[in-house]
């Protein structure tokens, strides 16, 4: 799939930048002040934000998410393609960060450039609801992680999944009021990586070595016709969720100037190097266990229990990370409305604010995860009702009205056949999502142990 041109964008002319990075057009005003730092970032710290995102711990679950559903070849395909059109829907994005004369630096500011006011707040509203949604299938994967490192110490099951839940939002709240912004983690995404490819290897020895020792695996989609008409649907929205972040904007906007030739470089890493152990893990699981994959693969494997043990703490610990990075955006407006102007991020004042007000965010997140704790139904509706809007509706149509005077009659046909599959697609998956939600809602009460 062919990345647009970049000289089909609309931007205003600047002066030349002083920042020594040679962009003329980084020097644009951004469109609405923050209290986060914007463009100190280098490319390759950005591409490991996005590759953080996509082999957060929630590769863990995709095996049996996303290829028990569809199978070899529906799993295979919609892999692939889930790939390709979200590095196309993406790379209109990244193009859209300078327009109109400012450097919109987050999704409903460019939304609201575009479109009017009205639409920077059903923007905000999709955009809120999808990082709701993940960090609380964060903080779910986060208790499942902590309940299979504690079963692996101790059998008594003292240790519920919802109280595994609540220990894992506290730890999470307590690393949101020590990282003050996005740009802050650095190091961390460091750490995040060697984490990440501790569970993805440890489980992919795992299943390799089970894989090989087992009898034949049952491959086939089971369900009756119509319940996997729904599951179909809803693993396609999960295939979307797996890519993309739906704050593609908020994350451009720490990057340095040339802020897009530098984010289309993330993007390419992240879809092509750093997705090489999302592809291997979720091939790997399926193969090693088949239809009997479940939706965290770590309670497939069987091996020495120090390695199990290990790869589940990484599993916790990354996650502790990865919701960091998706929660930015709602901390960034909170500080930016509500916080202090006046010190630095570690002052008194500014600390004892982050702890009142992402400790209250999070809470309610860890509350929703423990009463709620059904990963795959979470993964689905998110990607129904704001990545698919986000990432593939928004961004065809944005681009589309930016540049309409100076794409064809082709070009146009094509994002608005973009606009009209992806729209009945989310509405469909939407339902699918619902439905799937409602059945495991009669098989499990609130705050399950499942």
């Amino acid at each position: 799939m062919a990345m647009p041109p970049a000289e089909k964008v609309i931007v205003v002319d600047a002066n030349p930048s002083k920042n020594g990075h040679g962009d003329k057009l980084d020097d644009l005003p951004v469109a609405d002040e923050t209290s986060h730092q914007i463009g100190v970032d280098p490319w390759y710290q950005v591409a490991f934000v996005l590759t953080t995102g996509v082999n957060s711990a929630y590769v863990l679950g995709y095996s049996g998410s996303l290829m028990v559903p569809l199978g070899w070849v529906g799993g295979s395909v919609g892999l692939l393609l889930a790939a390709a059109v979200s590095m196309y829907a993406n790379s209109l994005l990244g193009r859209l960060h300078l327009l109109g004369g400012k450097r919109h630096i987050r999704y409903r500011d460019l939304a609201g450039h575009i479109y009017g006011p009205k639409m920077y707040k059903i923007t905000w509203a999709m955009q809120y609801v999808n990082l709701f949604m993940i960090n609380t299938g964060f903080i779910i994967i986060a208790g499942q992680a902590l309940k299979a490192l504690y079963l692996l110490i101790s059998t008594d099951g003292a240790m519920k999944l919802p109280y595994c839940i609540a220990v894992s939002g506290f730890v999470c709240a307590l690393f949101a009021f020590g990282i003050p912004y996005l740009s802050a983690l650095r190091i961390w995404l460091g750490f995040s990586t060697i984490f990440s490819l501790t569970y993805i290897f440890a489980a992919c020895v795992l299943s390799l070595k089970d894989g090989f020792r087992s009898p034949p695996r049952d491959y086939s989609i089971q369900g009756e016709p119509s319940s996997r008409v729904f599951t179909t649907i809803g693993a396609a929205a999960s295939l979307v969720f797996a890519y993309n972040t739906g704050m593609l904007p908020e994350i451009q906007a720490t990057v340095q100037a040339p802020v897009v030739k530098n984010i289309e470089k993330a993007l390419w890493f992240q879809f092509t190097a750093g997705s090489v152990p999302l592809y291997a893990i979720i091939v790997i699981g399926y193969w090693a266990y088949g239809n009997q994959t479940t939706t965290y693969l770590l309670n497939n494997v069987t091996g020495p229990v120090w390695i199990k043990a290990v790869a589940n703490l990484a599993a916790f610990l990354q996650t502790v990370i990865a919701l960091h990075i998706f929660a930015s955006p709602m901390y960034e407006y909170l500080d930016t409305r509500f916080g202090s102007k006046v010190g630095g991020p570690f002052a008194m004042h500014n600390v004892i604010f982050r702890v009142g007000v992402r400790g209250g965010y999070l809470a309610v997140n860890t509350l929703m995860a423990a009463a709620l704790p059904f990963l795959g139904d979470f993964m689905s509706l998110t990607g129904a009702l704001s990545t698919f809007p986000l990432t593939f509706v928004l961004a065809n149509h944005m681009y589309l009205v930016a540049n309409r005077q100076r794409l064809s009659s082709l070009q146009k046909s094509w994002h608005w056949l973009n606009i009209v599959f992806f729209t009945v697609l989310s509405i469909t998956a939407a339902v699918a999502a619902l439905r799937l939600i409602a059945r495991d809602s009669k098989t499990y009460h609130i705050f399950a142990d499942v």
